[in-house]
């Protein structure tokens, strides 16, 4: 039964269901990620905030049965799919543990590798996460994540928040909110909380990751489905209400349309470290 107070255990199914969209947007990110990890035959892996694990089974292939694999994530209702994921790949290295980025209590589990694929942002308190899974690292152990990058590199997000936020009464927001989705997009942010965890050899950069799909419409099904923030502010107001909001984002962001179809712009940051 879902916790329905936690917003991802309701974005679960929607997550889910749109796995061959979100693999489609973001398979080369993630093979970035992985690389960045160093993640080989026989590693073992932590993946944090795994979601339903589309990532996980990427890195299952990757490890081979002679690896391991731990995806932790708050939802537990995400994590169970991501565990049927597994199974039906016939991945028995997967394991999977609800846990919160920023109290993985892993100290001294000495994993090979550990990596984050748009989480990282979510956690209110960012370098306390970057310390917890520096913690569980062994010496010398590789760690990469995902994150968005500024506001003005994802149009797409910061039209569907400030339209949302605008039909749920709320104020346009002023800058970044800790723990909200761009949270982490400001330049050398990242690198500087990569560097006060206690990381090493810290690499970021930028990567260009349009969303591809046939109309605006189904980007707004997809955020309508899966994007929890979205989702969750829109969620006190009266059904008509959350429609038209829907309606109009589906009209603003269709001046991403192209002659094949429509392109959303996104820019994400890939980070790299590595633990002492």
């Amino acid at each position: 039964k879902p916790n329905l107070s936690n917003p991802w255990d309701k974005a679960a199914a929607g997550w889910n269901d749109h796995g061959d969209v979100i693999r489609s947007w973001l398979g080369d990110v993630t093979a970035a990620m992985v690389n960045a990890a160093r993640i080989t035959t026989g590693s073992r892996v932590l993946d944090i905030a795994a979601g339903a694990g589309d990532q996980t089974l990427d890195i299952a292939r990757r490890v081979g049965v002679t690896g391991h694999v731990l995806a932790t994530d708050l939802s537990e209702r995400i994590l169970a799919l991501a565990a049927r994921n597994a199974q039906a790949h016939g991945f028995a290295q997967v394991h999977t543990r609800v846990a919160d980025a920023q109290a993985l209590e892993m100290a001294g589990a000495n994993f090979d590798a550990a990596v984050c694929r748009l989480g990282l942002m979510f956690c209110a308190k960012p370098l306390l996460a970057l310390t917890e899974v520096r913690r569980a690292l062994k010496p010398g152990g590789q760690f990469s994540a995902v994150v968005f990058s500024a506001p003005p590199q994802n149009p797409c997000l910061t039209i569907t928040m400030a339209i949302a936020r605008r039909y749920a009464g709320l104020p346009p927001a002023v800058g970044a909110e800790p723990g909200s989705l761009l949270s982490l997009g400001q330049p050398g942010l990242l690198a500087k909380l990569l560097g006060e965890a206690g990381f090493v050899d810290i690499t970021v950069q930028a990567v260009a990751a349009p969303f591809k799909l046939p109309s605006s419409q189904h980007y707004v099904n997809f955020v309508r489905a899966a994007g929890s923030p979205i989702i969750e502010m829109l969620t006190q107001c009266p059904m008509e209400i959350q429609q038209r909001a829907w309606d109009e984002m589906a009209v603003a962001l269709s001046r991403f349309n192209t002659d094949t179809g429509w392109e959303g712009p996104n820019e994400l940051l890939l980070c790299g470290g590595t633990a002492p």
